[in-house]
């Protein structure tokens, strides 16, 4: 008997990863498809990939990467349009293409969806979601539509790292939503039910929601996570404004055109606010095994010493970045707003004006341009690097022309080593995905 094979759509993203180790573990042989040769090294780098932006893959390049293969899973997916995103081709054109390119062949795919998807729903993601649905159900006949709720893993990414990150806020603990109902799935079930849809132990045209029974309130999901983390109980539980929220979702709206995929945006925050639910029934009547409960995933999660690192150092990320660009920023302007200080410090130790000048205009002129591309998802580790090399001549600089300010009382040489180690911590921690 021949070997099945996978391709797997965002495959190295959160759901996309544990389908194709459960495919692979499963015996089939697998293909990741995703934009980002790093991101698909990391997730598996023993898998086969192709690297393309799913989105601009034609109807032609679909049939080529269709032949001979038995299933597709569809795990490619955006929360909302940015600068790396657009729902519309990811959720719509690419399903549309891909059924295009499927019809006559004889492929299962496997969309993944998420529950609560309708044409009527508050947020796009939803909306285009039951689009791309309604596109493969009209125009194939071998599929099946898989609807999780809000899906727990090993892996914290997008909304579920702010989960864990906000359980694991020293002391306090927010209420937000405290009226909105979740449900959740453990990743293992998700990926356990693709590959019953991949064996075929799944009707063709079997519409399931994947989620537990229960349903817990927001602040009780949190609650529950900072319990499993290890963490003391809070002594402040202070309720969060709505206003407040949608400031928090605005600016997070507007990091998005940066290139940021901030779990705070207005998609993720509405979906939590109307709540994430599923009815497990139609999974358990097309033979499914039933979705572990919360307390059952936690159990299977080890809450390790790098989980709560983790939680912890969450919010250290943006503060850094948000730090490193109003400190660059300031420090050039200031330099602007008084050249004739940054002058005389150079011109005073023998420095002729002309170069003294240009440097001071170059300096301002890369201070502010690192405070600004910092703050751009693409250009956060370049910028980053650029302000540890500047930092370095800054210092080399200073030993050469004006050692004297290694003395200073108020230590304007000796401040910059903390600056660089803030901007080496940004480039050791930002992922490109």
């Amino acid at each position: 008997m021949s070997v099945q094979k996978a391709v797997v759509l965002g495959g190295y993203g959160l759901i996309g990863s544990a389908c194709m180790r459960a495919l692979a573990d499963a015996g089939l042989d697998v293909v990741g498809v995703g934009r980002s040769t790093r991101s698909a090294m990391a997730a598996s780098p023993a898998a086969d990939w192709v690297i393309r932006d799913i989105p601009t893959i034609t109807v032609d390049e679909w049939r080529d990467l269709l032949t001979g293969v038995d299933v597709v899973v569809n795990a490619a997916g955006a929360l909302q349009d940015g600068a790396r995103d657009d729902l519309e081709a990811i959720h719509v054109t690419t399903v549309s293409r891909l059924v295009e390119a499927a019809a006559g062949m004889p492929v299962r795919v496997v969309q993944i969806s998420a529950a609560g998807v309708s044409d009527t729903a508050s947020t796009d993601f939803f909306r285009t979601k039951a689009r791309g649905d309604g596109i493969l159900s009209a125009g194939l006949d071998d599929w099946v539509i898989l609807r999780p709720t809000l899906v727990l893993s090993e892996e914290a990414y997008g909304g579920t790292a702010l989960l864990r990150a906000v359980a694991g806020l020293p002391l306090v603990l927010p209420v937000v939503f405290p009226d909105a109902k979740v449900q959740t799935v453990h990743v293992g079930d998700v990926a356990s039910a693709v590959v019953a849809a991949a064996r075929g132990q799944v009707a063709a045209g079997t519409i399931a929601d994947l989620t537990e029974h229960d349903a817990h309130s927001f602040p009780d999901l949190v609650e529950a996570v900072r319990r499993w983390q290890g963490w003391a109980p809070p002594v402040w539980r202070p309720a969060i404004p709505g206003l407040v929220l949608s400031i928090l979702d605005r600016g997070a709206d507007l990091l998005g055109h940066l290139g940021w995929r901030s779990p705070l945006r207005t998609t993720a925050l509405r979906a939590l606010a109307d709540g994430v639910r599923g009815d497990p029934a139609a999974w358990e009547k097309a033979g499914g095994t039933p979705c572990r409960s919360l307390t059952d995933t936690l159990a299977r999660l080890p809450a390790t010493r790098q989980e709560r690192l983790f939680a912890r150092a969450y919010f250290a990320l943006p503060l850094a970045i948000g730090t490193l660009a109003l400190f660059w920023c300031v420090s050039g302007l200031v330099t602007q707003l008084a050249p004739s200080r940054a002058l005389s410090v150079l011109a005073d130790r023998g420095v002729p004006i002309w170069v003294a000048g240009l440097t001071a205009i170059g300096g301002v002129v890369a201070d502010i341009t690192l405070g600004l591309a910092i703050l751009w998802r693409r250009w956060t580790r370049p910028a980053a690097l650029g302000m540890l090399a500047l930092s370095g001549a800054y210092l080399i600089g200073s030993l050469a022309v004006a050692p004297d300010l290694w003395t200073d009382p108020l230590g304007p040489m000796v401040k910059v080593f903390p600056g660089m180690a803030l901007a080496a911590l940004v480039w050791l921690l930002v992922e490109d995905r």
